[in-house]
């Protein structure tokens, strides 16, 4: 081997993980359900239905797989320096090269991010997407862990011993082991993170929506498949960013279009560039429906102009911050299309337990079912 390119020899370094570490990176919507189980989910969808935050209830599922991505790592780095010379001297250059090959599966992918101390972000705003860069990027990463590890043993001397899983795998460790190790970890934490918020945010906005319309007496159909047009519901399942996120047919040529985001008060604005491309008529067989447009969202800061903006394209916002926040929503049905429920003059004592009742009728696994498309 060439000691001036140590990267001869590349290994598969997601064949370090098990299978289970690999299935919690790379998880898609439907995945992370069938691991948290419907009960869970029901629990988070009751949670925002009651003014919860999202942010919350999902915390301890990211929590957990941040976590058991967390040892994976470590066991790694134990298993690769049992297993591959100078196996941690060489990360950096296993992933640089991993990563200038082109091409590569997800979790190979992450994995060379993290031992770079990257995430996606990183690459797109430090090397600008050109893996050309990777190089001299390496080479700063390196020098830099090697003058704070230089700092470290003049400020406190030298690390050692070693780290063992059962009776087999044993690694020695020094400052350098436990800088690589932490920063791979760093990097990871903030990807998965942003991962967690991104897909739990798609899925239960199709949840929560899809809920509260069926608890509002809504019949949920698949999109084109109308064979009735009164009180019935669909939710999206496109791209098209003129698609509203549901859909609501109430009586002949009078419906409700739906857009709801989990994002806070800084950000609410941003739903607007959306919603005000609806058109306030959409043509449904031979005739024409006039649609009004709610739209819901976490909550609206105290110098937010979304309500005034809202009100210029008929619209009416909703802050799921606010306790029973479904009652709104039905209350506004009801100004608009004149729709009646038990909601709407329901006292707020009893929304919690009507609430979670309803819930155990509605049809999640339907809804589930546009999560990945």
């Amino acid at each position: 081997m060439n000691d001036s390119d140590p990267s001869n020899g590349l290994p598969r370094l997601s064949a370090l993980l098990s299978p289970e570490a690999i299935g919690l990176m790379t998880a898609s919507g439907k995945q992370l359900i069938q691991r948290i189980g419907m009960d869970v989910i029901r629990g988070v969808v009751l949670d925002v239905l009651t003014g919860r935050n999202i942010r919350n209830s999902t915390e301890i599922l990211t929590r957990r797989r941040i976590a058991a991505l967390n040892l994976a790592t470590l066991q790694m780095f134990i298993q690769g320096s049992g297993e591959i010379d100078q196996f941690v001297e060489r990360l950096p250059y296993f992933a640089s090269d991993i990563l200038s090959a082109g091409r590569v599966k997800k979790e190979e992918r992450w994995l060379a991010q993290w031992l770079l101390g990257l995430t996606d972000k990183g690459v797109q705003n430090i090397l600008r997407d050109d893996y050309q860069l990777l190089a001299g990027y390496r080479e700063s990463y390196i020098e830099a862990c090697q003058a704070i590890i230089a700092q470290q043993i003049q400020d406190h001397g030298e690390l050692g011993g070693y780290l063992q899983i059962g009776s087999e795998q044993k690694a020695s460790i020094n400052w350098l082991f436990m800088l690589y190790l932490v920063n791979t970890i760093g990097a990871q934490t903030l990807t998965i993170r942003g991962s967690d918020k991104s897909t739990y945010g798609k899925l239960f906005e199709k949840l929560v929506l899809g809920s509260l319309l069926h608890i509002l007496g809504f019949d949920f159909r698949q999109s084109g498949e109308l064979e009735r047009t009164d009180r019935v519901f669909w939710l999206s399942s496109g791209d098209d960013d003129r698609e509203s996120d549901a859909t609501v047919l109430y009586e002949a040529g009078r419906g409700v279009r739906f857009d709801i985001g989990f994002i806070g008060r800084g950000n609410t604005e941003i739903s607007l560039d959306k919603v005000s491309r609806y058109r306030r008529e959409i043509a449904l067989g031979r005739e024409n429906w006039y649609m009004a447009t709610l739209i819901i969202v976490d909550r609206i800061g105290a110098r937010s102009r979304i309500e005034r903006i809202a009100e210029d394209i008929d619209g009416t916002i909703v802050q799921m911050s606010a306790g029973y926040w479904p009652q709104r929503v039905a209350r506004t049905l009801h100004q608009i299309l004149g729709f009646e429920h038990p909601l709407v003059i329901m006292e707020q004592a009893d929304i919690g337990d009507y609430l979670k009742a309803r819930l155990q009728d509605v049809p999640l696994e339907s809804f589930i079912e546009l999560t990945d498309r």
